[in-house]
């Protein structure tokens, strides 16, 4: 009896923790397909703009090296000019 009882009392709080474990889930499906969108998308805008005559590898590097803090930029293209120059590409 007591188990039954103990049962009883907690199935309103697993049935909300079942319920917002759900929700969850939903929402991380519904970004996911969001995400599936926008990347699909910024496929389409590189297609274009190779469509245009422009070069695609160099638009991703100008992408990604906006992204980055001007210090780091900066520190990360001193890096790779010592390093070519200790290779002897400069």
């Amino acid at each position: 009896m007591a188990t039954t009882a103990a049962a009883v009392k907690e199935e309103p709080a697993t049935k909300f923790a079942k319920d917002q474990l759900k929700a969850i889930v939903e929402r991380i499906e519904r970004l996911e397909e969001e995400k599936k969108t926008i990347s699909d998308d910024i496929r389409d805008v590189y297609a274009e703009a190779k469509g245009n005559g422009y070069d695609v590898k160099a638009l991703r590097t100008i992408v990604r090296l906006r992204k980055q803090d001007a210090n780091e930029r900066a520190e990360q293209e001193t890096i790779l000019e010592t390093y070519m120059q200790a290779l002897g590409m400069l």
